[in-house]
């Protein structure tokens, strides 16, 4: 099928759009578009960073149960490592652009 996951079962993959979908937060010329948007951002990052620790938690707990699931390990693993990226990607937005 190509390597889609869409007819897998499962929760959806992580995004790191905000809940208007939007692609980014910047402005044309790379800059925070406004303080809601920065204000989205940090509200998403914390979200993000919740679910991280969470999963982190559920992976460790089957980790030491030996009847678990082990596919079901293995994908929790890939979306706290798909979220870790949303949490780099997001960070990255915060930071602004220094002109050298």
């Amino acid at each position: 099928m190509g390597g889609h996951c869409t007819d897998r079962p499962g929760p959806a993959p992580p995004t790191c759009l905000n809940a208007a979908n939007r692609l980014s937060f910047t402005g044309p010329e790379g800059h925070m578009s406004s303080e809601l948007d920065h204000a989205q951002t940090i509200r998403r990052l914390a979200e993000l960073r919740q679910e991280h620790r969470d999963l982190d938690a559920a992976i460790e707990r089957l980790g030491l149960d030996p009847t678990a699931d082990h596919l079901q390990l293995r994908r929790l693993k890939k979306r706290k490592l798909m979220i870790k990226d949303c949490v780099t990607r997001l960070e990255s937005l915060l930071i602004p652009d220094l002109d050298a």
